[in-house]
């Protein structure tokens, strides 16, 4: 397998090869190397607010394909478990529930809310049993506010990951924020779920591509922060109106934006406007099929159709169709690698160093 190279100089660095979105081994080592060991969002905690509910879930379902759990116990502590019966192997819980503990209806193991094993019909004559392994296996989680994060292989704490949002968003009362499914849907875009990322990661297409969105943001104090497993664009409103009432304690006082783009690697993007948040999770489904699903949060809701943040499915659908684009270029025989500019591409260029290191690892 090819050792990938980014110049940390982005004045001679040369992006990814081409060769990372159209060979299938590339696809598939990227699950262990970079997928299972970076934060997946999840949903938010009032998906299990009470005492014994159970939430199933698939972590990127038809890529990872983890079944997982979470419950929270009768202590009020939650909990990430495996879905997975340590017996043969059945799924557990197949739908929210409210349960006393988790039963496996193929042969009747049961585990209490915690994971730990309770009791097995029939086991009475089983050596060195119950043990360790007949416990659910507990997955590292984290709680921001209300969003929940989990990772079967971690190779840094959460907070590497989001800690520079979580500390940058710090003042907004997140748990205002209302999960409004009328308005949050999923797109299929026919590109590799990297080129999807790439285009998020720079602001230099907007004049080109989205013409609503640029009317809107001073393209000229636009600008890119990068940190560890991260990065912020910020979008700065042309007429001054439709942006964030800032406090004066947050390091953006008395800047009139009306857009914060957090991406947290590999692919998730938290886009912070003044009616609220979408959260946009880039699920790969093939080398050239990606799902994004959008998940919006209200806050206020009579900001909705103003500013950097209204008309979100126009600028997605225009995004689409350029990475639609560039998966059919990237394909071509002609064209291995490209160039970045130094003013613009930061945030790609980051990405792709990420990649890089995570590949080679």
């Amino acid at each position: 397998m090819t050792d990938f190279f980014i110049d940390p100089d982005i004045s001679k660095a040369e992006t990814l090869s081409s060769e990372f979105y159209t060979d299938d081994k590339y696809y598939e080592a990227s699950k262990e190397k970079i997928f299972s060991r970076s934060w997946q969002y999840v949903c938010d905690s009032d998906n299990v607010k009470i005492s014994g509910q159970l939430f199933p879930f698939i972590l990127l379902e038809n890529f990872l394909n983890e079944p997982l759990l979470l419950s929270r116990d009768k202590s009020d502590r939650l909990h990430c478990l495996s879905n997975v019966c340590t017996h043969r192997g059945n799924i557990l819980i197949e739908g929210s529930c409210i349960e006393k503990n988790i039963r496996c209806r193929y042969h009747g193991r049961r585990f209490d809310l915690d994971g730990k094993f309770i009791s097995m019909p029939e086991f009475e004559n089983v050596k060195n049993f119950p043990s360790e392994k007949d416990d659910l296996p507990e997955i590292p989680f984290s709680l921001w506010e209300k969003f929940l994060f989990v990772s079967l292989n971690p190779v840094a704490p959460v907070m590497n990951f989001t800690g520079d949002m979580c500390s940058r968003m710090s003042w907004l009362p997140l748990n205002e924020f209302v999960f409004e499914p009328s308005l949050s849907r999923d797109y299929l875009v026919n590109a590799h779920w990297a080129l999807y990322c790439e285009n998020y990661l720079e602001g230099f297409h907007i004049p080109y591509v989205h013409n609503s969105l640029n009317s809107v943001l001073d393209y000229s104090g636009y600008k890119t922060e990068l940190f560890r497993y991260s990065n912020l664009q910020t979008g700065i409103s042309k007429s001054g109106e439709d942006c964030f009432e800032l406090p004066d304690h947050s390091p953006d006082f008395g800047q009139n934006i009306s857009a914060y783009y957090f991406w947290i690697f590999p692919n998730l993007m938290f886009n912070f406007y003044p009616w609220g948040l979408s959260v946009n999770i880039v699920r790969p489904l093939k080398k050239d099929l990606t799902k994004v699903s959008f998940r919006t949060y209200v806050w206020k809701e009579s900001l909705m159709e103003k500013g950097a943040g209204s008309g979100l499915d126009k600028v997605e659908r225009e995004d689409e169709a350029i990475v639609e684009n560039v998966q059919m270029g990237i394909n071509s025989r002609l064209y291995d690698r490209g160039r970045y500019s130094p003013g613009r591409e930061t945030g790609t260029h980051h990405f792709h160093s990420l990649i890089a290191e995570f590949m080679n690892d």
